[in-house]
C-alpha cells in the first residue's frame, strides 16, 4: 500500500541503502489519539515499517474539569507502554525516537505531572510542544500534497483540543514552487472540545450543528495577515488541504468504503459540496448508524460530526473550491524534520 511522500506502509525500502539506513521513530500523544510511526529514510521520503494508532481520549473532561481524569491516563499509558514495546523491538536508538504531546498536556493542570509519569511507566520522554510547532509539523508532514498550480492554500489539522491553520502562498512555478507560511493560528475547538461543548441531542437537528459551525467561524475572525490571500480564496484559486481522523472519515464515507483504505483517502480532492453531502449523510444516520459505518466505528461515532462541523466552518469563513484530504500529518512533519537534522 503507498504510504504518505510515495512510500510503501509496512515494507523495507528494497535497495541496500534502505536496509542500511537506521530506523526513526514518531510519536504523537494528542488530545483523542496516540499514534506512532517507525520509519527508514528512503530517497522518496520514508519508508514505514512498523506503525501503531489508538483512541485514548486522554482529553476526554478536561475542558470542565481542567485536568486529565485518571482513567484517560491509564488509557493513555496503556497504548504508551504498546507503542514503547514496538519501539525497543525494533531497535530505534533513543535519539532517533521524537515523542511529543500536545493541547490536552498543554492545558491540563497536572500534564506536566503525566509526562513524568509516562517516563516513569514506559521510558518515553514526550516533550509538550506549543501551538506553533504544531502547525508548523503539519505544514512539513502535508507539503507535498500542495498543488504547485495554485498561488495560496490552507492546511488545516482538526486535533482533538484545538486546531491548527497555516495559511500559505506560493513562490515560483512548477517543481521549482515554494510555499511560505504568511500566517497561522491555534484555535481552541478541536473534535473533542466541540462535542463537549455542544453535546448531541436526541435526534441531532440542523440548530445543533449550525451552533458548533458559528462556534468555529466566530473563532476564526480577526486574521488581519491572511487576508492578503482572501482574494485567491475568493476567485476559487486558493485550495484547502485537511488533515485529521475526521476528515479522512469524511472522505471514506463520500467514497462509500467498505472498510478504510488509505491508499484511496489519502490525496483526494473533494469539492465543498461532496464534503457537505458526506457531512449531511452522517448527521441523518444518527449516533448509532455513525456507529455502523466501517470508516467510523464506536470511537469516533460521536466526534465525527464535531469534525465535519469545524472543516464547515473554515470552509464558510474561507470558500475554496477545493479540498485535499491527508492521511498525514505531524507525525511526518517529526520523521521528515528529523531525517533533514540528521542528513546536515
Amino acid at each position: 500500500m503507498p504510504h504518505r511522500n510515495g512510500a510503501p506502509r509496512g515494507r523495507d525500502d528494497g535497495s541496500r541503502r534502505g536496509r542500511e539506513a537506521p530506523l526513526y521513530a514518531a510519536l504523537d500523544l494528542g488530545t483523542n489519539n496516540c499514534r506512532l510511526l517507525v520509519a527508514r529514510p528512503a530517497r522518496d521520503g520514508f519508508r514505514v515499517v512498523d506503525s501503531f494508532s489508538r483512541i485514548v481520549r486522554l482529553g476526554q473532561g478536561l475542558s470542565a474539569s481542567g485536568a486529565l481524569a485518571e482513567a484517560a491516563m491509564d488509557r493513555a499509558v496503556d497504548a504508551l507502554q504498546h507503542c514503547a514495546e514496538k519501539i525497543a523491538r525494533r531497535g530505534v536508538s533513543a535519539d532517533r525516537v521524537s515523542a511529543v504531546a500536545t493541547q490536552a498536556c498543554r492545558m491540563a493542570g497536572n500534564g506536566e505531572a503525566f509526562i513524568a509519569r509516562v517516563r516513569t511507566e514506559t521510558g518515553i520522554q514526550l516533550r509538550i510542544i506549543e501551538p506553533e510547532e504544531e502547525a508548523a509539523l503539519a505544514v512539513a508532514g502535508c507539503r507535498n500534497l500542495l498543488d504547485s498550480r495554485a498561488p495560496a492554500a490552507l492546511i488545516v489539522d482538526v486535533g482533538g483540543g484545538s486546531t491548527e491553520l497555516s495559511w500559505l502562498s506560493r513562490r515560483g512555478q512548477g517543481d521549482q514552487a515554494d510555499w511560505i507560511v504568511i500566517d497561522w493560528m491555534s484555535m481552541p475547538l478541536g473534535v473533542v472540545s466541540l462535542a463537549e461543548r455542544w453535546p448531541e441531542p436526541d435526534g441531532g437537528g440542523d440548530p445543533w450543528y449550525e451552533s458548533m459551525v458559528d462556534d468555529v467561524r466566530g473563532a476564526l475572525k480577526g486574521r488581519e495577515v491572511a487576508e492578503t490571500l482572501r482574494p485567491h480564496f475568493e476567485t476559487g484559486a486558493a485550495h484547502l488541504v485537511g488533515t485529521s481522523g475526521a476528515i479522512t472519515s469524511l472522505a471514506g464515507v463520500h467514497l462509500g468504503l467498505a472498510r478504510y483504505e488509505r491508499s484511496k483517502v489519502d490525496g483526494l480532492w473533494m469539492d465543498k459540496v461532496q464534503c457537505q453531502a458526506a457531512a449531511r449523510k452522517l448527521h441523518d444516520l444518527g449516533p448509532d448508524g455513525r456507529a455502523r459505518e466501517a470508516c467510523i466505528g464506536p470511537d469516533r461515532a460521536d466526534l465525527v460530526l464535531a469534525g465535519a462541523a469545524i472543516l464547515e466552518g473554515i470552509q464558510r469563513e474561507w470558500p475554496c473550491p477545493r479540498v485535499r484530504v491527508a492521511d498525514r500529518g505531524l507525525r511526518e512533519g517529526l520523521l521528515l524534520n528529523r531525517m533533514r537534522q540528521e542528513r546536515g
